[in-house]
């Protein structure tokens, strides 16, 4: 049951984007490693400009089309599942980045097409 659309993706992106940049600080990711906490800010940052670049109502400038969006954030979510066993994250580290990889794969697997007619 696919139930994602467009709209609602627009909306969770900017709190997501804000999400990535500010929660390492707080849950004091990095213990493990300091790229556990780099990884996300970085991250953050970049969904932030994507999210203002996509096509969506939401996006700023619209320069990069919905489609292209949600191929980043499948990757996105492979590498933060992959993350944690290359870089050799432990405890609250690995989870975050298992907790955020899997949550963006249920986001993207959920995403509902949308009819142009």
């Amino acid at each position: 049951m696919k139930f994602v659309t467009k709209r609602i993706h627009a909306f969770l992106d900017y709190p997501v984007a804000i999400a990535l940049i500010v929660l390492p600080f707080l849950i004091g990711l990095g213990d493990s490693n300091p790229l556990a906490l780099q990884l996300s800010v970085a991250t953050g940052i970049a969904a932030f400009i994507l999210t203002l670049l996509t096509d969506h109502h939401l996006g700023v400038l619209k320069v990069i089309s919905y489609k292209m969006h949600l191929v980043v954030d499948f990757i996105v979510a492979i590498v933060f599942i992959i993350a944690p066993f290359a870089f050799s994250f432990e405890g609250i580290d690995a989870y975050y980045y298992w907790i955020n990889g899997i949550a963006v794969l249920t986001v993207v697997s959920l995403h509902k097409s949308e009819i142009v007619v």
